[in-house]
This record gives structure tokens, sequence and C-alpha cells, in this order.
């Protein structure tokens, strides 16, 4: 009786220490599943595609503002509105590099201003031919964006309501050109026990 309390204790303890132990596997980077209500990888995704895809399918706009050949974009860092901590500059280079790869702009990245500065004013001191501060090409058009939430819970059940807006502006003009939303709605229903 003696060993099969043993046995039954070091069994126990096996079991215990097994649902202790995690793994890590690979995920599908592109998997749409949500394992939250908060904004994750495929929101980020379906956001970026969708917003890049409705901007490039506006013929009438991809007319007028590409006669000359690419025009010179700037692309804003999205403004997170959200009562989460969102990496705005990931959505940012996800909708930046899909531009890029459509070739139907030309860009300017504000997000390393800092940097260029830097090589401006070290090329000032250094090099005969250097490029002169200010001498830059000047954008014509700005892309912008912002993404907000609407959270409700009621019960058991927490809705959470995305809603990504981008707008493309010429800034000769003032003239805002182009603006289109995307929408997400998730919804979370816990568990009556231990939810």
């Amino acid at each position: 009786m003696k060993r099969m309390g043993t046995w039954a204790a070091l069994l126990a303890a096996a079991a215990l220490m097994s649902g202790c132990m995690s793994t890590v596997e690979y995920g599908d980077a592109t998997s749409s599943k949500p394992v939250s209500t908060g904004f994750g990888s495929s929101d980020l995704q379906q956001i970026a595609a969708k917003m890049v895809d409705s901007l490039l399918g506006d013929e009438m706009l991809m007319q007028d503002i590409g006669g000359d050949g690419p025009p010179l974009l700037i692309v804003d860092k999205v403004k997170n509105k959200t009562s989460q901590h969102i990496d705005t500059e990931s959505v940012t280079d996800s909708i930046r590099t899909k531009l890029i790869r459509s070739r139907q702009f030309s860009f300017q990245d504000r997000t390393t201003e800092a940097a260029l500065q830097e090589e401006l004013a070290y090329q000032q001191t250094a090099a005969q031919d250097a490029v002169a501060m200010g001498q830059q090409d000047a954008p014509r058009y700005m892309l912008t964006a912002n993404l907000s939430e609407i959270r409700q819970t009621a019960g058991r059940v927490r809705d959470v309501y995305y809603k990504f807006t981008m707008n493309l502006r010429d800034l000769k003009s003032g003239r805002l050109l182009w603006a289109d939303e995307q929408e997400i709605r998730k919804v979370k229903t816990r568990a009556i026990i231990g939810g």
C-alpha cells in the first residue's frame, strides 16, 4: 500500500510538472484568428492591405497625381487614439512598404528626420559636394491616419470597435484628395465559470 502511495505521488508530481512546462512553436504570421479584443497583428495586416488597395484602386486619383511620374509623398505616423499601447510605427511601416512596392509614389521618410539632419550637418563640414540644408525635394502629398476605438461592456460581453481612417492631402493646394476608413469589431463573451 505504501508503494502505491509513492507511485501515485510521483505520477501526480510528474503531471503537475508537465502542466507547468510551456512550449513555443511557429505560428502563421497571416493568421486572422483573434486571441483577444486588443488590436493585433492580423488587424494591422488587414488594415494596411485594405487601405493601400483602396488608395491605389482609385483610378481617377491615380491618373490625376501620377501625370509626371511618381509624385513625392510623406506618410505621417499613424495617430493612436485608443486606450491601448499600439505600435503605430509598425502600422505606418506596413502602409509605406505596400505603397513603395506599388511604384506609384516616391517617398520622404520623416521618421528618420533627426538622422538626416545629422548627416547633412556632417556633410557640410566634411565634403565639397555636400547636399545643402533645405535643398531636398519638397513633397507634394501627405498621407495621414488615425486609429480610434469604442469599448463597451455589458455583463459577460465585451465589444470593441476599431476605426482606422486615412487621408491623402495635396500640400500645394491644401485640398483633401482621398479618404477612406476601415472598421474592425471584436466581441468577447466570458465563460460563466472561470471567465
